[in-house]
């Protein structure tokens, strides 16, 4: 009877430990699946989208020295791509601002030549001035700073969330800059609005609406050390406090491109000296390291940017139709820590690029030049973008979406700013596409159609990605 009394004992004691565990775990697994699906959640609730249209800046904000451009941020396809549009125009001796902010970005330079600086933390000062180079040594030795790059015309460059970075016009013609930045990215734990926060200048704005976006909240704001008490400020940097107010910079009214008194001096090596860091950096990066300090090892040394407008670097090119070229985190390893990887690409006139979906990111295209004719068609099978577009337009192409491009008289060129570091495409036509890698049995019963014709609607193209006219298109053109 003991034994018996205590065994019914221990399985009550088993049952209900058991049924509280999993209610605890239930509970825990359902806040888990809340947290990491919060995110996702709101993603699908603002990807509902029913047309898309292609966009212009919708607000441009002037300062002494360039141009300001904002794509407006709360247009669902940017809202569903949880992403950001800017382009800055820098003027000859222009200086955009050094600053951080709360999101990755993604540069493109659409024109114009300069340098670029990004301060990643813990790195060291490896740029510095010979002593030779001033009668005033102390001073020159003072003269360090971390590493600065040119930039091109054609570059990509890739900055991580809350890095300082700035550029600088040196050339003769203006310095254009498209900037993507990814609210929606895990390194943004902040709210999903763009936040820029600037070390120095004054860029506020005259509020010009009354129910101010963040765009108004951010022109009407100051530089962080603003908001500091001038004497913790003259104390942190062992300066005076008049300097400290100098720091805070509140009766400038420049904005945040502002022109250099002189051309700007800073330690940069000669161009053969850059290719040739460009090259030991590029090796180094396809070995593996063993150094301890992981700083150095991940940001320190890696390369920032990459061009992507030389032909000869093409991925896919077609003598009669175009190219494409693409840097992601194979070809660029800082991307990994960005999330994000961008394509250029070029068709000539009347060429198509192939109708395809977006496996693994949505697509933000920035077009570059030329014009022509996308299509964007839902899972409903509903178009939810059929239009011309031309240079300056951004036109998204929500992941999955299928797409097709057709160029103009003038050709079309672009750039797809992608929000994975690894983007991938699923091809619908020519020689690797999905509808070619189908068995002709099935192409024949899924469109009731002749074994013949599945083999023609299969094999009739052999190129990829970017097609030729067909001749029915030129006939029809006639």
């Amino acid at each position: 009877m003991g034994s018996c009394s205590l065994l019914s004992l221990t399985l009550c004691f088993l049952v209900l430990f058991n049924c509280c565990f999993a209610q605890i775990e239930q509970v825990s697994s359902r806040h888990g699946q809340q947290q990491q699906g919060r995110q996702r959640r709101s993603q699908r609730s603002e990807c509902q989208i029913d047309r898309i249209n292609a966009l212009e800046p919708a607000r441009k904000i002037r300062s002494e020295a360039g141009v300001t451009e904002i794509w407006d941020e709360n247009d669902e396809q940017f809202q569903c791509a949880g992403v950001v549009v800017i382009r800055h125009t820098i003027n000859n001796r222009g200086l955009l601002l050094p600053a951080y902010s709360n999101t990755p970005k993604l540069i493109y330079v659409e024109q114009g030549r300069g340098i670029q600086g990004a301060v990643f933390p813990g790195c060291p000062e490896t740029f510095q001035s010979s002593g030779n180079s001033s009668q005033d040594r102390r001073e020159s030795s003072e003269d360090q700073h971390q590493k600065v790059r040119k930039v091109r015309e054609g570059d990509v460059v890739a900055l991580p969330s809350g890095v300082a970075d700035w550029f600088y016009n040196n050339g003769d013609s203006p310095l254009v800059l498209v900037q993507l930045l990814d609210t929606s990215n895990p390194a943004n734990q902040l709210d999903q609005d763009f936040r820029e926060f600037f070390l120095a200048g004054n860029p506020r704005q005259e509020s010009q609406n009354e129910g101010e976006s963040w765009r108004e909240q951010h022109e009407r704001s100051r530089n962080v050390f603003s908001g500091f008490n001038e004497q913790i400020l003259a104390e942190a940097f062992n300066i005076d406090t008049k300097l400290a107010r100098r720091m805070q910079n509140e009766n400038d009214n420049r904005g945040i491109i502002v022109r250099a008194q002189h051309e700007l001096q800073v330690i940069s090596p000669r161009q053969s000296q850059e290719e040739e860091e460009r090259q030991q950096e590029s090796r180094r990066s396809t070995r593996r390291r063993h150094e301890d300090n992981g700083v150095e090892e991940t940001f320190c040394t890696a390369r920032l940017k990459l061009n992507i407008n030389d032909p000869e670097d093409a991925d896919v090119f077609n003598p009669r139709a175009g190219r494409l070229t693409t840097v992601n985190s194979l070809n660029l390893p800082i991307l990994r820590h960005v999330q994000l990887s961008a394509e250029r690409g070029v068709l000539y006139a009347n060429a198509l690029m192939s109708p395809h979906w977006n496996i693994n990111a949505h697509s933000i295209m920035y077009i570059t030049g030329g014009n022509g004719r996308i299509q964007i068609v839902g899972d409903n099978g509903q178009a939810v973008f059929d239009g011309q577009v031309r240079k300056g337009q951004v036109v998204t192409a929500p992941q999955n979406f299928a797409v097709v491009m057709k160029a103009g008289s003038q050709g079309l060129e672009w750039v797809s700013f992608k929000t994975n570091d690894n983007a991938q495409i699923s091809q619908l036509a020519g020689r690797v596409s999905t509808i070619r890698a189908l068995p002709d049995e099935v192409v024949a019963n899924s469109f009731q159609i002749s074994r013949e014709d599945a083999r023609r609607l299969k094999n009739n193209r052999d190129e990829v990605s970017v097609l030729t006219a067909s001749r029915q298109s030129q006939y029809e053109r006639d």
